[in-house]
This record gives C-alpha cells, sequence and structure tokens, in this order.
C-alpha cells in the first residue's frame, strides 16, 4: 500500500540529485508483480523525458525519482492508490494494479541552470585568455551527463576550429570557452536549452539532452592580430640592424602555440637562408625579421592570416598560430661593398699594395656570429699571394688593396664578393658574410700591369743573338729559360713576383712562338713596346 524504493545501485559520484521542477530523462521497464512486462523505454529506442513534480508524472513515480543521482538505479514498487488507481489503463493497466518499475536515471537539469565550468588545469603562464570574435582551435570529449561519448576531436584527430561569441557555436560552448587560456583544460556543462534544445542536432545527440565537453585550447587569435615580438636578446654591439631588401641567415624553433616543435633548422644543422620584406617567407616573419642585429635572439608570433592561413602546411594545421624562436647568424644586402676597418697603421706608411704585388699576411676568418673558420696562425705560416690575380676572393683582393707593411686591420666580406651561395663544403656555409682579422707582414713590389718581366737597366740590342746561344737563328724553351734564369740571378732583370718561375716563362715563350711550332724565330721575336696592341705578356 506504500510506495517502495530499492536504491539498486548509486555511483560514487553525485555531485547533483533530482528536485522536484527539474527535468529529467531515464529508462525504466514497467512490469507487473509476477513480472509481465507492460511497458518499456528501451523498446521505444529512447528515454522518458519529463519535468519532475509538476504533475506529469504518476505520484508514485513523481515521490520516487526524487533524490536520484545521473547513472542512479532504483527499482519502485508503486501502489494503485499513486499509479492507476482503480479506473486502470484500459487495455494495458488493470484497475487497482501494483506497478513495479526499474529506472535508471541519464539525465537532469532545470530550466534556471547555468552553463558549468570546471577547469582541472590552467598553465603558470596566461598571457591572454578567450574573448569574444577571436578565432581558437581546441580538442574534446563530448558525452552525455551519464559518460555516454556522443564525439570527440581526437578520434578524428584534428581540433574543432571556430570563432567564439559570434553564433558560430552553440550558446553554452559561446560562453564555456570564454576565458580560456592555451593549455587550459575544463570541463564544460551545458543544459539543453543552450544546447540542442528538445529537437536534439538530429544525429548523435537526443533532444533535451545535457551536454560535457572536455575541452583542452591549443591556440588562440583574433583576426585583428597582428604580430608579437618577446624575449629579445639584442648584443651590445649592434652596428646595423635588418631591412627591407637585405638578406638573412638565421637558425629557428619553430611550435605551435601548445608547444608542439613543427620544424627546426638546428635538427637540418643548417640556417635558414632568406631575402627579408619581398615576399620570400610567410608575412609575420618577413616583418618579424626586420631591425634585427647579427646575433640577436627573438621569439616571434605569428598569427595564421599571417602565416600558413585557414589551410595551414605539412605539420602546420590550418589557422593555426605559429611560435619561431629565431637566431640571427648574419645578413648583408646584394649592394654591400667589402667593409675594412684599420685597427693599426705604421707612422712609416709610404708604400701602399696595389694590384700585381706579392703579399704575405697572417690571417684569422670568422663568420660574423664570432664561429672561427680558419687561421694561418694555428698553421704556422703566412698566407702568400699575388694581389689582384685571382688567387684569393674578390672580397679579400679588394680588402688587402692600399696596406702596408705591419698594418692591421678587419675586412668584412658579403657573400656576392666570396664564395656566394654555395659556400664552401664543410669549411664555409652558403651567403656567409666572412669576417678577416688581417696582418700584412711582408710586400714585394710587383711589376706594371701585363707584365710579367721586365729590365732592371738597358735592354741589349742584340737581344736575341744573346739568347740564341748556338747562333743557328731558333730559339728553342730550354734556351729561352736559361736566358730568363741568368738575367734574373745577375740582377739584370725581374720576374713577377709569387708565380711559378717555369710558368712564367713557359707563358713568355708561348707569346714568343706566334707559329706554334715550338721555336721562336728573329722574326718572331719583339718586345713589349714594340706590341704596343697585343694583348698577351712580352718581354
Amino acid at each position: 500500500t506504500e510506495l517502495g524504493v530499492e536504491r539498486r545501485f548509486v555511483p560514487e559520484s553525485c555531485p547533483r540529485a533530482v528536485r522536484p521542477g527539474d527535468f529529467v530523462r531515464y529508462h525504466y521497464l514497467g512490469a507487473f508483480p509476477d513480472g509481465t512486462r507492460f511497458d518499456s523505454s528501451y523498446d521505444r529506442g529512447s528515454t522518458f523525458n519529463v519535468f519532475v513534480g509538476k504533475g506529469q508524472l504518476i505520484a508514485g513515480m513523481d515521490k520516487a525519482l526524487v533524490g536520484m543521482c545521473v547513472n542512479e538505479r532504483r527499482f519502485v514498487k508503486i501502489p494503485p492508490k499513486l499509479a492507476y488507481g482503480s479506473e486502470g489503463v484500459p487495455g494495458v493497466i488493470p484497475p487497482n494494479a501494483v506497478l513495479h518499475f526499474d529506472v535508471l536515471l541519464i539525465d537532469l537539469w532545470n530550466s534556471e541552470d547555468e552553463v558549468q565550468i570546471q577547469t582541472y588545469f590552467k598553465p603558470e603562464k596566461c598571457p591572454r585568455t578567450v574573448q569574444v570574435s577571436d578565432f581558437v582551435r581546441y580538442h574534446y570529449n563530448g558525452t552525455f551527463l551519464d559518460g555516454t561519448l556522443f564525439d570527440s576531436s581526437h578520434n578524428r584527430m584534428r581540433t574543432y576550429d571556430t570563432y567564439v561569441g559570434i553564433g558560430w557555436l552553440i550558446p553554452g560552448m559561446d560562453q564555456g570557452l570564454l576565458g580560456m587560456c592555451v593549455g587550459e583544460k575544463r570541463i564544460i556543462t551545458i543544459p539543453p536549452f543552450l544546447a540542442y534544445g528538445e529537437d536534439g542536432d538530429g544525429k548523435e545527440i537526443p533532444g533535451q539532452a545535457s551536454l560535457v565537453f572536455d575541452v583542452v585550447l591549443l591556440d588562440l587569435h583574433n583576426p585583428k592580430d597582428g604580430i608579437v615580438i618577446e624575449n629579445q636578446i639584442v648584443p651590445e654591439s649592434c652596428e646595423r640592424r635588418s631591412q627591407a631588401g637585405d638578406f638573412l641567415r638565421y637558425h629557428y624553433n619553430g611550435t605551435l602555440l601548445d608547444g608542439t616543435l613543427f620544424d627546426s633548422s638546428y635538427s637540418r644543422n643548417h640556417t635558414y637562408d632568406t631575402y627579408v620584406g619581398k615576399g620570400y617567407v610567410i608575412a609575420g616573419m618577413d616583418e618579424g625579421l626586420l631591425g634585427v642585429c647579427t646575433g640577436e635572439k627573438r621569439r616571434i608570433i605569428i598569427p595564421p592570416h599571417l602565416g600558413y592561413g585557414e589551410e595551414g602546411r605539412g605539420k602546420i594545421p590550418g589557422s593555426a598560430v605559429l611560435i619561431f624562436d629565431i637566431h640571427v647568424v648574419d645578413f648583408h644586402n646584394p649592394l654591400d661593398s667589402v667593409g675594412i676597418t684599420v685597427n693599426y697603421r705604421p707612422s712609416n706608411c709610404t708604400v701602399l699594395s696595389k694590384k700585381g704585388d706579392y703579399l704575405k699576411y697572417h690571417y684569422n676568418a670568422s663568420l660574423l656570429d664570432g664561429t672561427l673558420l680558419d687561421s694561418t696562425h694555428s698553421l704556422g705560416k703566412t698566407y702568400n699571394i699575388v694581389l689582384g690575380s685571382g688567387q684569393v676572393v674578390v672580397g679579400m683582393d679588394m680588402g688587402l688593396q692600399d696596406m702596408c707593411v705591419g698594418e692591421r686591420r678587419t675586412v668584412v666580406i658579403p657573400p656576392h664578393l666570396g664564395y656566394g651561395e654555395e659556400g664552401v663544403e664543410g669549411e664555409v656555409p652558403g651567403s656567409a658574410v666572412l669576417v678577416f682579422d688581417i696582418e700584412l707582414l711582408e710586400l714585394v713590389s710587383g711589376l706594371p700591369e701585363g707584365y710579367m718581366f721586365v729590365w732592371n737597366g738597358e735592354v741589349s740590342p742584340n737581344l736575341f743573338e744573346e739568347i740564341d746561344q748556338n747562333h743557328d737563328g731558333e730559339v728553342l724553351l730550354e734556351e729561352f729559360s736559361e736566358y730568363i734564369q741568368a738575367q734574373v740571378d745577375s740582377g739584370k732583370g725581374k720576374l713577377a713576383p709569387g708565380f711559378d718561375f717555369e710558368k712564367i716563362v713557359k707563358n713568355m715563350f708561348t707569346n714568343q712562338d706566334r707559329d706554334g711550332n715550338g721555336k721562336v724565330t728573329a722574326e718572331e721575336f719583339k718586345l713589349k713596346d714594340q706590341e704596343a696592341k697585343e694583348e698577351h705578356d712580352e718581354l
């Protein structure tokens, strides 16, 4: 005769219990005391949805549901006076029938409910939170109040990307995402009237369902965002800052806002080399690399509309904010010439180096960031060249001009006057600016341009006869070589310094051997001043 309630299963966690006025969704089996079933929500494939305590249920069920937790199971015995009484339900429930209900509560909410937010992880640093009109990327698991999973971005292995607060989401999610930090994790519980309402979504979500979203925010930006530059480490000495049109070499680590690494030049052991301000890189990087110094480290945060946009690229998802931690190794401009800084010049500096001079010098070669490439000091010997003869890179030929013995200078050579885009494998990186600290130790004056040999006195009027020692009217290479050697040894003549003797003599002989037969005749033999229009080197 009395209402009987048996709590057959009570969940450990029961944050909320049914109160009169609440709306519930539950499954049930209805049977008579002999076990005969008269009704089942399971057979219909949908829960029974109703307000409690508003007379929409038989009185016994209205009372039996009060105090229930979601996922709780109750066995309810309802006497006729609290069920269908003496009249019953024709064809279904006889008069004065005792009814048994096996009830499982699936969902409960109240029309006065609001979105509930439970943050269970928040990063220590939170420089920015989600605001209305922001664009966010997040992962979520979507469940009903009973824990049943209905959707998950993790299963699709793709974030959910959307604007917040402008109606692209259900109202409850629009509210629940506000104020989140990147990396924050929260549980957002949404009543149906702020979700999919009475009709559900027509697929997985039934009508009148409360929704629970377990969310982790991965990314956040606003379409009005520009780039952000942080954590600048600028060297004390910064004589020059990058401008549009400069060519930069830099290292970087590229990460997403949640810290996921998507690329690194360090892993390739090679700098990223590019022009800036000319559209060779994404717009945000083009802007972020302006105004940097060699050796500077900075963090550049780039919103997607200045990065890879909605489509993304490779490991970079669409609409992703990018973080680049960069280290500028060097930069130059294609219009740069050689930079020369004289560190020391002797007071008695009267003889200056010029094209054709033979120079001996020491140097330390490094990159702009200070990385040592080479040093003659470590080899224990000088570097010896003929200035302007192409024995060194063009920039070094320029940097050694007008130098006196004992002078020390720093020569900065841009790559187009150095080793170019290719560099020297294993030694000099491509497109590298080179710095040489030079000390000139010895200078042997060269010959006038175009000459490989000059006389120190008057030239014999019978020169050919003197060279033709056997007087057969022909001079062979051996005779020619012996004669030139004798003139040099006696001080009567001088060879261009810094070149191999045999190569110089052979070159001189070949220029005189006009028919190429290996012999020079008196008709072929001519002095330099007799050959004003000749372009090759003569006596």
